[in-house]
């Protein structure tokens, strides 16, 4: 028996409009827009995040005391990462201040540098991360609470997590500081492969920004018997 694909899009069809393409199109990122226009069945290929470098990276700003902060994390032998992010529930902004990037290093280790940013943060975490069983991510969660973090489980949706932090970054909502050097470069090879599905290297600092993005909703303020206490920003410490 002979069998044939018949490959349509919005294109394709007489009384779909400009405008309504343009309505249909909106909150889609670009390759889900492009495919659907064109009715290729992929995901297609190319950068997950294409907006360009100096939309999204700016210097380091001072951050006020009344901005929520969280942090998102994805935990792993081979590289252990972790980004802060501060809140700005009034323009609902979020500023990526801080990254923690290091491979081979026992919980205590990273658990120390985690801390030293506050230990009062909440991190969003991934229990599940790098492929390992669910018993397995929950002891490594206890490992990781046993050494005093506040951690609270990851959305694990990743479609519409990759879709939320595009909607942020394209809309300006999304902002990280210049100084965290190991998120811009995971940042310029974020990618899909030719079949539309994620290359799974090198974005452990894009994993953990997503965590902290679907999960913002758990930043939390500094206590205030903590104001005077110095703050780690874009990896330097200041006061408030």
């Amino acid at each position: 028996m002979s069998r044939s694909v018949i490959q349509a899009g919005w294109d394709d069809v007489p009384h779909i409009t400009e405008e309504m393409i343009a309505r249909m199109s909106k909150g889609m990122s670009p390759h889900t827009a492009d495919a659907r226009r064109k009715g290729i069945p992929s995901l297609g290929s190319g950068a997950i995040y294409p907006v360009p470098e100096e939309e999204v990276f700016i210097d380091p700003i001072r951050l006020p005391a009344h901005y929520y902060r969280a942090y998102g994390l994805d935990v792993g032998w081979n590289k252990t990462a972790a980004i802060w992010g501060a809140h700005d529930r009034d323009t609902d902004v979020l500023y990526c201040y801080s990254e923690h990037y290091r491979g081979q290093a026992e919980p205590s280790v990273h658990a120390s540098g985690i801390k030293a940013r506050g230990g009062w943060i909440p991190g969003i975490i991934d229990t599940a991360a790098r492929g390992r069983s669910q018993t397995d991510g929950r002891n490594l969660w206890d490992l990781y609470e046993a050494e005093g973090l506040n951690l609270i489980g990851a959305d694990k949706a990743v479609e519409a997590g990759l879709l939320e932090v595009y909607q942020r970054l394209s809309t300006g909502r999304l902002k990280i500081f210049k100084t965290l050097t190991s998120t811009a470069s995971e940042y310029r090879i974020y990618r899909r492969d030719e079949k539309g599905r994620i290359v799974k290297q090198n974005d452990h600092l894009m994993d953990a920004l997503r965590y902290l993005v679907m999960g913002i909703e758990h930043a939390i303020l500094q206590p205030a018997k903590q104001y005077a206490a110095p703050a780690i920003v874009g990896d330097r410490t200041v006061g408030y």
